[in-house]
Formats: C-alpha cells, sequence, structure tokens
C-alpha cells in the first residue's frame, strides 16, 4: 500500500503540480531571475485586461442563468406529475454526449450570415451571434446538464412530507416554496453555480468560435498569444490570470458549500402526493421546459441536418459528399482520436477507483493533500494545462511534446476526478465490514481490492469509464496544443473546419464523432448489465 500511495505522489506531482509550476516559473522569471514585467506588460494592456472582465462575465452569467434554468427543470419533473417525464430527462442530458463546441457551431448556423433562423426566415443578417449574446447562449447549452443532473439529485432527495406538513400548518403553496424548498436547495443551487462559473470560465472551444475579435476571452488569447505571437511568456501570464478565479472557486465549492447540507430525517415514508404546485403553474412549468428542451434539440439536430447539406446557408441539397470527404481527410484523426480515447480511459478510470479506495479505506500521511490535489486538475482551465505540458514535457529527459503518450498522459489526469468523485461517493454507501470479514479470512489489500471493493464498484468504475471516453474524444482545450502532425484529434479537425468556413463538413465529422461515442456507451451499458448480474448471481 505504502509503494501504492507513493507512486500515486509521484505521478501527481510530476503531470499535475511540476506542468503548473512551469506556467508559474516562466511567467515569474526573465533571465532566470524574478521578475513582474510580463505582468505589467499584459495588466497594461487594456485588450487583455478586457478579456479578464469578459471572461468573468460570461462565466457568471453562465453559472446564475444556467443554474435558474436547471433548478426549473429539475423542480418541474420532481415536483409535478407531467407527461413526458423520461423524455424530458433524456433530452436535458443530450449536450454531455456532443463536442463542448457543438452549440456554438449550430448557432451559427442557425442565427449567423446565412443562419436558417434569421437570414432564411426572417431576412435578418446582422444578429449579434459574435460576442456577448451568441457565446452566452452556447455557454448555457453547454453545461445546462451539469445544472440539471447536481439540482435533480438534490431536489429528488428533498422528503415532499415536509411540505405535506407545511400545508398542514395552513402554509399556501408559495410559502412552502419559499421556506421549504428553495432553503433546503441552497447548498446545491451554490454548489452548482460554482460549477458552473469554473466550467465557464475555463471552456475554450466555443469562444474560440463565437466570441470574436470584439469580445475577447481570456482563454483564447492565452492560445493565441502561443500560436500566433509565438511568445510562452505572456501566454503563460494569462494563463496564470484565468487559472486563479477557477482555482478560489473551486476551494470554496469543495471545502465550504461542498460541507454545507441540510439533511431531514423524519422517520416517516417519503411517499406523498405532489400538491406543492397548482395546476396552472404546473402547465406554465411544463411550457418552460418544453422551450428549453425543443431549443436543446434544435441545436443538435440542426448538426446532423448540416452534415449532409452540400453547403449550409447556401445549398441545402442533401447529399453524402460530406462524409466521403470526412474519410477521405479525416480518417487519420479518427483512428488516432479512439485509440487515444481507448488507451486514456480505462488507466482513468482505473487510477480513479484506486485513489478513492484509499482516501475512503485507508489512514496515511498527506492523504487531504492527495485528494486535493488529485481533484486539482478539475479546477484547472485547459488553457492552462496545455501551455504547462508545452512547457514541462518538450525537452529532455521528459521530451515527450507530439507524442501518443503526452495526449494519452493529458486525459488520464484531466478526467480522473470524476473517478475519483465517482468512487468515494460509492465507497460511503458500502458496508466496511465486508471488506473486513475477507482480511479476517487472510486476503491481502491486493485481493479485497481486485475480489471485493472493485466489482461491489462497478457502476463508479463504468461511470468514471463513460465520461473518461466521452470527454477524451471530445476534448479540445488543453488537447490543442498537444496534437501534431503525427497525432491529431477529430475535434481540433472540426474546430479547422470551422474556421475554414466549412461547416458542413464540420458537421459531418461531429455526427461521426456522436456515433463512435453512442456505439462506445452501448457496448459498457450491455458489458454493465451482464457484469451487474454476475456480481449478484456472485454474491448468492
Amino acid at each position: 500500500i505504502m509503494l501504492l500511495i507513493i507512486a500515486i505522489f509521484l505521478l501527481i506531482a510530476l503531470f499535475i503540480i511540476f506542468p503548473l509550476i512551469k506556467v508559474l516559473q516562466i511567467s515569474f522569471t526573465n533571465d532566470g531571475k524574478f521578475s513582474l514585467d510580463v505582468y505589467k506588460e499584459v495588466f497594461g494592456n487594456s485588450y487583455m485586461r478586457q478579456g479578464f472582465f469578459n471572461s468573468l462575465l460570461i462565466a457568471g452569467l453562465t453559472a446564475l442563468i444556467g443554474t435558474f434554468l436547471g433548478f426549473i427543470f429539475a423542480y418541474t419533473l420532481n415536483r409535478t406529475d407531467i407527461p413526458f417525464k423520461k423524455i424530458f430527462k433524456t433530452i436535458a442530458v443530450i449536450p454531455m454526449v456532443f463536442p463542448p463546441f457543438i452549440g456554438a457551431l449550430a448557432i451559427i448556423m442557425l442565427f449567423g450570415f446565412n443562419g436558417l433562423i434569421t437570414a432564411k426566415i426572417f431576412g435578418v443578417r446582422n444578429f449579434p451571434v459574435y460576442g456577448l449574446w451568441g457565446l452566452m447562449i452556447a455557454q448555457i447549452v453547454s453545461f445546462f446538464p451539469v445544472a440539471f443532473i447536481t439540482l435533480d439529485g438534490v431536489i429528488s432527495t428533498i422528503s415532499p412530507t415536509l411540505e405535506d406538513a407545511a400545508f398542514n400548518l395552513k402554509a399556501n403553496r408559495k410559502q412552502v416554496f419559499f421556506k421549504i424548498i428553495l432553503p433546503l436547495s441552497v447548498p446545491g443551487i451554490a454548489s452548482t453555480m460554482l460549477v458552473l462559473f469554473i466550467e465557464s470560465l475555463a471552456d475554450f472551444g466555443n469562444p474560440l468560435i463565437l466570441a470574436g475579435s470584439r469580445f475577447p476571452v481570456l482563454s483564447v488569447q492565452a492560445y493565441l498569444q502561443i500560436t500566433g505571437m509565438f511568445d510562452l511568456k505572456s501566454g503563460a501570464a494569462l494563463a496564470v490570470w484565468l487559472l486563479l478565479p477557477s482555482l478560489i472557486a473551486f476551494i470554496v465549492q469543495k471545502y465550504w458549500v461542498g460541507k454545507k447540507k441540510y439533511i431531514t430525517v423524519t422517520g416517516k415514508p417519503n411517499t406523498s402526493t405532489l400538491k406543492s404546485v397548482g395546476p396552472v403553474m404546473k402547465w406554465v412549468l411544463f411550457a418552460v421546459i418544453t422551450v428549453i428542451s425543443l431549443f436543446i434539440l434544435l441545436i443538435y439536430l440542426t448538426i446532423f441536418w448540416g452534415a449532409f447539406t452540400k453547403v449550409w446557408g447556401m445549398n441545402n441539397q442533401i447529399t453524402f459528399e460530406n462524409f466521403k470527404y470526412v474519410f477521405d481527410v479525416g480518417a487519420e484523426s479518427i483512428k488516432d482520436t479512439l485509440l487515444i480515447a481507448l488507451t486514456s480511459t480505462p488507466i482513468s478510470a482505473l487510477l480513479g477507483m484506486v485513489i478513492a479506495f484509499l482516501i475512503v479505506r485507508k489512514t496515511f500521511p498527506l492523504k487531504r493533500t492527495m485528494e486535493f490535489t488529485s481533484l486539482l486538475n478539475f479546477a484547472v482551465p485547459g488553457t492552462v494545462i496545455g501551455i504547462g505540458y508545452i512547457l514541462a514535457f518538450n525537452s529532455k529527459p521528459l521530451m515527450l511534446t507530439g507524442t501518443f503518450i503526452i495526449l494519452v498522459i493529458n486525459f488520464v489526469f484531466r478526467y480522473v476526478p470524476v473517478g475519483i468523485q465517482s468512487g468515494v461517493a460509492l465507497l460511503g454507501q458500502i458496508d466496511p465490514a465486508i471488506e473486513e470479514a475477507a482480511y479476517t479470512l487472510g486476503a491481502d489489500d491486493k485481493t479485497v481490492f481486485s475480489k471485493i471493493t472493485l466489482p461491489l464498484i462497478t457502476p463508479a468504475f463504468f461511470s468514471a469509464l463513460v465520461y473518461s471516453f466521452v470527454r477524451s474524444m471530445t476534448a479540445i482545450s488543453a488537447a490543442i496544443f498537444l496534437v501534431s502532425a503525427n497525432w491529431n484529434l477529430m475535434t481540433v479537425q472540426i474546430l479547422s473546419q470551422s474556421d475554414s468556413g466549412r461547416l458542413s463538413e464540420a458537421c459531418a465529422f461531429s455526427v461521426i464523432l456522436i456515433i463512435i461515442i453512442f456505439a462506445f456507451m452501448g457496448i459498457l451499458k450491455l458489458f454493465l448489465k451482464n457484469k451487474i448480474s454476475l456480481v449478484n448471481s456472485n454474491q448468492r
């Protein structure tokens, strides 16, 4: 166990802490001496300052509006008896399995200069799709599922018998909502807002497509400083500037808001007739979530439609030529993406389960340090990670830049926090007496983990597998710094096609990517179903 703990600390130090130190080092030194010159230069640039404030503005608006819409969606599905609940839940999580910048691409196709809605239906060609409004819509659509899933879990655990008690004490529906539901949801709402703030601040794909030159965003500016101006120092300084609010929000979310929970234990049945929402409000809420769902469907169906059009906005004739183009031009990137994702996914998920097991079941020095540092990559924007990896692994003895290995390592440590959190949550529900019984029978740590713990946390392991695979297939922010002529990714191809104005080809790439993701999820679902049946039969 101690050897395992030491090995994990070394991996965390090398692939999470070391790249961050390199970013800080290059931005705070000049000719080997401590210097703030690059920060004075960056802070003195009004365009860069505007980029910082724009980043905070868009992250704040995304957090507020995304959480508000997520709460309405979750509240409606949990506290009303509207029809089609399963369909609404499915639609709400659809954006999670799409590349994060697909929403931006669809918004251009719908509301841009040749947009289907603005230009073709209303004849408007100057809709402000680039800048604040277009980017905010894309961010909200991309991160809405995070808000919904979190708040759905929060509201579903609030016992409806509390509302019954309030009604028995002559409270009206408004009082029940504002005195019971909302206060009990506050920790979940605050946590959701902070998570959305971090996700939006770190996002790279949507701003790269939609921000435009008049609305600079820090993540894009850091990328442009490095790739366009070949100025690593300024890029690193901007990355540090972007890192600070993300890190603060992460610490607040994990160690302050994350600890605040309101627990209701009544000792009574939790079943109750849903009556906290009146008949009129029920249908108002139904209409609201219907509009949200239709907009989400419109965004993603547009991508499928665009994949089969000759030239979106100019010639909408149905064709399969775009897919032929994809397999001619992008065959290597499809193969590379699949190989990298399939290699990094099991490593990331397994490492997450191992760290979760150590954190929950073992006592050792610096345990909290391991937990914090292993989850740190969740808070670090991808732009910062990409710059850090370039700086850290671009010289001997760790000359990894441009290789297959650096992309795999990036994905492993970028998405391991999800496996850790899933494992910690599930291990907390498993009685340690099961493992203690195995130790009593003479099993060692390796046997207990592989034969007892891992089979019991199979659902968390497969959740981590799905998340890691989806994110590895759709990643862009850190990966765009690490691709090379030898190893390219489909997401980079999609961005490249979008920048070239080949929207239909970009859509075709996206459709291929989505089909691969759904195929992987379907295979895993079948495997998980068989695995759980096998575990249950063994337990019996």
